[in-house]
């Protein structure tokens, strides 16, 4: 499921194989957005902190998952 409207609409469907998968590619698209928006906050000096607060979790969960190549961020620095 690779259309952005498709995968929504999907995700309401009755069929629960139709909406599971929508669910899936939900996630993973969740996982890649945050990912992009948590590396372009650090790149533009943002604490990990004020990430943190944004995304309703403790610094402590940001920094573990998108930090040093333990997350699906790998910082370049």
């Amino acid at each position: 499921m690779a259309d952005t409207a498709q995968v929504a609409s999907a995700a309401s469907s009755r069929d629960p194989a139709v909406g599971l998968r929508a669910v899936r590619a939900l996630r993973t698209l969740v996982e890649r957005l945050e990912a992009l928006q948590v590396e372009n906050a650090r790149d533009q000096g943002w604490t990990w902190e004020q990430i943190a607060h944004l995304l309703g979790v403790t610094r402590q969960a940001v920094h573990k998952k998108h930090a040093g190549g333990r997350g699906p961020l790998r910082r370049r620095d």
